[in-house]
């Protein structure tokens, strides 16, 4: 079945309308993450504060707890650093420029290592550079000389770009598609002419990154590289270029050096795992300004300040001043919208002051000095945390009780003391974050989803059990089974057996429910599992047997035995072993004497067994004797049956 999706606005973001069970239905991005969460949540960076505030309402809609959300390559930085104990001290720190080549992204980042901390300097990103690209480009060559195979072309180039790699020249083929069989070869030169623009684009954002960091080349001494396309020795070679006289590295995993980077950062989080102490600096990647309306009073104020601009340390505090005497609004943005990825809404967040204390004025009628307090967090999430004005009172401080005998105190009056008092003023802020009733709203729906697809899996699970069964009581009725069954049995349970193989591959089969598959397959068992049961009963009789008779053989010695380390045990001892042992053995004998065909149900099962080695107090008194005598003499031995 095709099924058809489209781009659709989801209250005011961006979303895809697709088919589920039946029904047309809307998701947004942050639903469709909340999705992807919970599916690596059964299994095991975004920098701006919109998405990033999307991946914690994701993370909320899924239930998961998100201890901080990293940048990429400053995970990977933390994962490169943290290992290391030859780091030098913050006077002389280390740089080391990362290049992350992606599927999609290419991201540079220039950090500074010291003992026990990392410092970003500055990053720069391609959003649209990757992986991805080199694919596209192949397909186009290929399609172009094969049209109608087109479709698996992306799965074959994916594949042809990575052995190129290592090989001058591969051949590439794609098998039967519609009717087509193609076939052609590439040279890793050629590659490197089809993706010559997109090697031309890498250059930019590492220049970018270097001058950012305040950097000379000289300064920087390591460069690594993470992402699998930085394999590709096109790709490599033009990093080196930017780098020259570096040696390019590739110390940490390519593939994993984000995700164990990540790790890291939440085991030095969590209370559970001891880590060693390891400082993080992060920095903001795009500035954020504050804007405003200008008060009536002075039309010709400035309306907006940048307060967190590009490369501001994370996570970071800053009171603003403004001088208000009625409600006003503030608006956070970011303050480059040209260089925000497309369709990201400008927009972070809204305050809006109810009212402002009429205290604290410097002159009647003067407006007030309002702080407002703003703050950018780890995770890169600008908030406004209060607002409040300020007054001062002078207050005296008590006066000393020393004074000269006999006469007036010669000590002068006690200074007084300026105390700061703040009164906060009623605020609402608006922020991207969804509302708790969308949360929980959006909750319910993934739960429902998730219960679905559990369904889906659990019945299919099920169905899969009851065909494996069915294949594989098949096979060992003709051989392993066969002593094990009579005619009839083996009639009876072939028939069933047949019939719900045939009844599996009918439509009423294919999408049968879970309990139906789970009924057919206990019907397959009533008949299967005493059969089954037969020659385990056997397999294991035998071992369990020879295991109780060593057994009685060992309590018999023990009880005749004449040596030192057994003269503890009295006459009545001795004999109560004897006598049990000896009924033990006569049991035994008896019922193999009375054993059944392989095809009856057996009289002596394993659990029987089990349950007649002779154990008396005395017995268990006098090993334990025994045992302590013989931990003495010689420590301990093979003879302590227990």
């Amino acid at each position: 079945m095709k099924h058809k999706k489209s781009l659709v606005d989801v209250q005011g973001t961006i979303g895809i309308e697709v088919d589920d069970l039946g029904e047309r239905q809307k998701f947004s991005a942050t639903q469709l993450v909340a999705m992807y969460l919970g599916w690596l949540r059964d299994t095991t960076s975004a920098e701006l504060k919109t998405t990033r505030q999307a991946i914690l309402d994701a993370a909320s809609i899924t239930s998961l707890n998100v201890l901080r959300i990293m940048n990429d390559n400053t995970a990977a930085a933390l994962g490169y650093g943290i290992t290391k104990s030859d780091l030098p001290d913050a006077e002389n720190p280390k740089r080391v420029a990362f290049v992350d080549v992606g599927h999609s992204t290419l991201s540079v980042a220039i950090v500074a290592f010291s003992k026990g901390q990392l410092t970003v300097k500055s990053t720069a990103y391609d959003r649209n550079l990757g992986g991805r690209d080199t694919d596209y480009a192949l397909v186009r060559h290929f399609s172009a000389e094969s049209k109608e195979a087109t479709f698996r072309l992306a799965a074959a180039t994916e594949k042809l770009k990575s052995v190129l790699s290592a090989n001058a020249e591969v051949p590439i083929n794609v098998e039967y598609m519609n009717n087509i069989d193609a076939a052609s070869k590439l040279s890793r030169e050629y590659l490197e002419d089809l993706i010559a623009d997109e090697l031309s684009r890498m250059v930019a954002p590492i220049q970018r990154a270097i001058k950012d960091s305040g950097l000379t080349l000289d300064d920087i001494e390591a460069v690594e590289l993470i992402g699998g396309s930085s394999r590709i020795p096109a790709v490599r070679a033009r990093i080196a270029e930017c780098f020259p006289g570096k040696t390019l590295s590739t110390t940490l995993n390519q593939e994993e050096a984000v995700a164990r980077g990540a790790t890291f950062s939440c085991a030095m989080l969590s209370p559970v795992f001891h880590v060693r102490d390891f400082s993080v600096s992060d920095i903001n990647a795009f500035p954020i300004k504050v804007k405003w309306d200008p008060v009536p009073s002075d039309p010709e104020e400035d309306t907006e300040l940048v307060v967190f601009g590009q490369e501001n340390a994370m996570p970071s505090t800053k009171i603003l001043s403004f001088y208000r005497k009625e409600p006003f609004e503030i608006e956070a943005v970011y303050a480059e919208p040209r260089h925000l990825p497309g369709g990201i809404n400008p927009w972070i967040a809204k305050f809006t002051a109810k009212g402002v204390p009429q205290i604290g004025q410097e002159a009647p009628g003067d407006p007030f000095q309002v702080k407002l307090k703003t703050r950018l967090n780890a995770n890169g999430i600008m908030g406004f945390e209060g607002a409040y004005v300020e007054t001062r009172e002078d207050k005296e401080e008590p006066a000393p009780m020393d004074g000269v005998e006999g006469g007036e105190a010669t000590a002068p009056p006690p200074p007084k003391k300026t105390e700061v008092i703040k009164h906060e003023i009623k605020f609402v802020a608006g922020y991207t974050t969804l509302d708790k009733g969308v949360v929980d709203t959006l909750k319910e729906q993934e739960n429902s989803m998730w219960e679905n697809d559990k369904l889906v899996k659990d019945t299919e699970d099920r169905k899969n059990a009851l065909e494996e069964y069915i294949y594989d009581t098949h096979s060992k009725l003709a051989d392993r089974y066969a002593p094990f069954i009579q005619q009839s049995e083996k009639e009876a349970l072939l028939a069933l057996l047949a019939e719900q193989e045939d009844w599996l591959y009918t439509e009423e089969g294919e999408d049968a429910t879970k309990s139906t598959y789970v009924s057919c397959l206990y019907a397959c068992k009533a008949l299967g599992d005493p059969i089954y049961n037969r020659w385990r009963e056997l397999e294991d009789r035998q071992r369990s047997i020879a295991s109780l008779r060593e057994t009685l053989n060992t309590y018999m010695a023990q009880a005749t035995s004449s040596e030192d380390i057994y003269s503890h045990m009295d006459e009545k001892d001795r004999q109560s072993v004897v006598e049990k042992v000896a009924v033990t053995q006569k049991w035994l004998d008896d019922v193999r004497q009375m054993e059944r065909e392989k095809f009856e149900d057996t009289m002596l099962t394993m659990t029987e067994i089990s349950t007649k080695t002779p154990k008396t107090e005395a017995e268990q008194e006098a090993k334990k004797q025994e045992g302590g005598k013989k931990e003495e003499a010689s420590g301990p031995s093979e003879m302590d049956v227990d």
